[in-house]
């Protein structure tokens, strides 16, 4: 159970970009994939959000699937990034090794069965995007589509979903289940996702403030992102260089909202340090914290306030990159370590975008200065999802 679990490949889609180094080239030019409604066919087109900039015929285009074929988008926004990071794995379907996929969905194929929900009452045309509705049948799209994997398994806590299956990914390797796991998440962008938010009220009609004294909520966004996982002993033994580790993971839920977090941030506190714990690392070992910092009253200033508790008067710096992509909610766990994983490669920090003003009861600013103060070794990653299920993994430099 001691075994060191390496990632040996990385992939992303996003509104800021469809690989890594357009991603890359987004984040440390500060540029946002924020804008208005272009895609989703919905009356709230006035609402910013993070859409892929791509529609579903010209992803299928891409990818060379007929249109005559079923599928939906969150499966189209994931192959690529799935591609991606086996890819950079030197793995494909041909390999004898015990490869499982692991995926975090909740939106499912909702974005589709709303569209056609007339067509299943009255006919039988649509039937294949009925059997596509539910988020397992996304998972095992997906898989089908790539090929080579041994076992196919979906995970869906919502926003801390794809950060669940990376944990899950690690833990299967040190048991001794899998040779090689592919873990990550998807979501695109649906009405019944768009709808749900708004009712909450919590959607800015601007670009999101993470942290800032003025927030006024979140922006929705879409995207994958998927790391591939394996043991030193795998990577050394298959001649692959790593890009990083998992050092340190944890899993809480404080259960005490059904959408908000505890008022003192309790669940994000054992969260994190939880992680640092499972790492073998002290908090003063933390160089960036890859917050979940959605934009809403509530997250950032539980967040802040449970970093405060776990690092004093030394919060490690600290940012959102939800201004720049939305909030990819299942997706943004292995989005965003995927980013931590950029972060530390090119030694920078990613700046939060639209900051102001200090949020006055937190005793710290997020990141302004992309540049950091030591070498980035150790990046504390944030994913908090509905009904106070959070998650934290600490990934490091090899």
């Amino acid at each position: 159970m001691n075994k060191e679990i390496y990632i040996t490949g990385a992939g992303v889609v996003s509104a800021i970009g469809m690989d890594k180094a357009t991603t890359l080239d987004a984040l440390m030019n500060r540029r946002t994939g924020v804008e208005t409604i272009r895609y989703l066919q919905t009356s709230h087109a006035d609402i910013p959000v993070g859409e892929v900039k791509y529609s579903n015929d010209e992803l299928r285009e891409m990818l060379r699937i007929p249109s005559s074929e079923a599928f939906i988008r969150s499966s189209l926004l994931a192959i690529p990034a799935v591609k991606e990071a086996l890819k950079q794995a030197q793995l494909d379907e041909r390999s004898s090794l015990r490869v499982a996929f692991l995926s975090g969905i909740t939106v499912g194929g909702m974005d589709q069965a709303e569209l056609m929900y007339s067509d299943f009452l009255d006919n039988d045309s649509k039937n294949d995007y009925i059997r596509l509705n539910d988020c397992g049948a996304c998972t095992e799209q997906i898989a089908g589509f790539i090929g080579g994997f041994r076992m196919v398994s979906t995970i869906v806590t919502a926003c801390s979903s794809s950060a669940n299956t990376i944990m899950m990914g690690a833990d299967m390797i040190k048991a001794g289940r899998a040779d090689i796991v592919v873990a990550g998440g998807t979501e695109c962008l649906s009405r019944y996702h768009v709808n749900g938010f708004n009712t909450l009220m919590i959607l800015d009609r601007e670009i999101c403030k993470p942290f800032d004294r003025d927030r006024a909520g979140i922006n929705l966004g879409e995207g994958a992102g998927y790391l591939t996982l394996e043991s030193a002993e795998s990577a050394t033994r298959r001649g692959v260089r790593p890009i990083g580790k998992i050092s340190g993971y944890r899993n809480v839920c404080d259960a005490y909202h059904p959408t908000a977090s505890s008022p003192d941030g309790l669940g994000p506190y054992l969260a994190m340090k939880g992680a640092i714990e499972d790492a073998g690392l002290g908090p003063e070992d933390i160089d960036y914290i890859n917050a979940h910092g959605t934009g809403t009253p509530n997250n950032d200033l539980t967040e802040g306030l449970a970093a405060m508790n776990l690092f004093g008067d030394n919060v490690p710096p600290l940012s959102s990159i939800k201004a720049y992509t939305g909030h990819t909610t299942s997706a943004a766990g292995g989005f965003e370590a995927v980013v931590s994983l950029l972060a530390i490669e090119h030694n920078f920090l990613p700046a939060n975008m639209n900051f102001r003003n200090k949020i006055e009861e937190h005793n710290f600013v997020p990141v302004i200065n992309s540049e950091p103060s030591r070498p980035i070794r150790h990046i504390l990653s944030n994913s908090f999802g509905f009904g106070g299920n959070d998650s934290s993994i600490v990934l490091s430099k090899i």
